[in-house]
């Protein structure tokens, strides 16, 4: 790590930032750079010189509680096997969780690709098994291609209830809706190599923030957020892009190619965010008789939140965990009440356990 460097970037930025009439707000929209930010010191070795704020880059904390409760359902079905990230596993539903779930009987696997769900499929003729297809445009490519193989291999018990979601959508409406107050987008690396960097340049116009994509190194990150802040006091609102061993202008052509011919954009609930036009994928009709929610007549019902979890307001950045009243008291990783507190990239998580100062006294004495 090259320290000199970092201590260059950290002061420029405070630099920068003395320099504004007003404070520097930068979201970072993805759920690794969240971690990373705090993992790595960045946040903290920022100070106060400007505020970063995590946006709805976490997949499994976007889902909405109804596909939860739907996935719950599912798994209550003696012939039904439920294939999911691990993730997924814990987040409390209204009635109980995946976890709990299986320990009471349902078959509930957890798998690290759709295709080990698919090989289980073939394995098991006499199962309904059921794939969570939850995940941005970095995962969603992975589905398309497993949809595609189940068509190829015939098979008749494989089936997938998609909660695929589209950031740019989702960044529309948080900028319009005004609430978080954002100067800058941290943009994701992952999301980025599939969908290319010119995808942010309508954002960039759209709303005059500036979008700046980034790895998540240390050095990636901050010499992102210098590049933010020069952009933000300079008052301009360019796509720039700190990854491009990784991240092409146009993105990656044969993933967007196979996601075109497998989904199509369809409206999508997001948690506390409503829903939200063409932010989501559908399967496509030729690929209809692998829809979980057509096939096996799952019904997804309304979005809503546990009493007092500020989850929603964390995912949209409109406040930090610390802020909710059940952070780190009544809510913990061992006992989550919202999916920010489960999932490896929720912002609860990163912060309960990477930033000892945001925990209350008789927390921080367990660490």
């Amino acid at each position: 790590m090259d320290k000199r460097r970092i201590r260059q970037l950290v002061d420029h930025i405070g630099q920068l930032c003395r320099a504004s009439d007003k404070p520097v707000r930068i979201m970072e929209i993805c759920g690794t750079h969240t971690v990373s930010l705090l993992r790595s010191g960045v946040k903290s070795l920022l100070g106060d010189s400007l505020r970063l704020i995590s946006g709805p880059g976490c997949p499994v904390c976007v889902t909405s509680q109804g596909y939860i409760d739907a996935a719950c359902e599912l798994a209550d079905r003696p012939d039904v096997t439920v294939c999911t990230y691990g993730d997924m596993v814990r987040v409390p539903g209204s009635r109980g969780s995946l976890e709990q779930r299986q320990a009471a009987g349902a078959v509930v696997r957890v798998v690290y690709t759709p295709r080990d769900a698919l090989q289980y499929a073939a394995d098991n003729p006499g199962r309904q098994v059921v794939f969570l297809a939850i995940g941005f445009s970095t995962t969603a490519p992975a589905t398309a291609a497993t949809v595609l193989e189940a068509e190829r291999m015939g098979l008749a018990n494989f089936f997938v209830l998609t909660a695929h979601k589209l950031v740019l959508p989702a960044l529309d409406a948080l900028l319009a809706d005004g609430e978080a107050a954002v100067d800058g987008l941290l943009c994701p690396g992952h999301v980025s190599i599939i969908i290319g960097a010119d995808a942010y340049r309508p954002v960039a116009d759209r709303w005059g923030v500036p979008c700046v994509i980034a790895g998540f190194e240390p050095l990636d990150m901050l010499a992102a957020i210098a590049a933010l802040t020069e952009q933000i006091v300079a008052g301009r609102a360019e796509v720039q892009n700190v990854y491009g061993v990784a991240v092409s202008p146009a993105g990656n052509r044969v993933a967007q190619d196979m996601l075109a011919r497998v989904f199509a954009p369809a409206p999508a609930v997001w948690r506390a965010m409503g829903t939200i036009d063409a932010s989501g994928l559908a399967l496509r009709e030729p690929y209809a008789r692998f829809d979980a929610a057509e096939q096996l007549d799952v019904q997804i019902g309304p979005d809503h939140q546990p009493p007092d979890c500020a989850c929603g307001q964390v995912i949209q950045g409109k406040l930090d965990p610390p802020a909710c009243s059940l952070f780190a008291t009544d809510c913990t990783p061992l006992a989550p009440v919202g999916p920010c507190m489960v999932s490896s990239e929720g912002t609860c998580a990163a912060w309960f356990k990477y930033n000892p100062r945001s925990l209350p006294p008789a927390q921080v004495s367990h660490q």
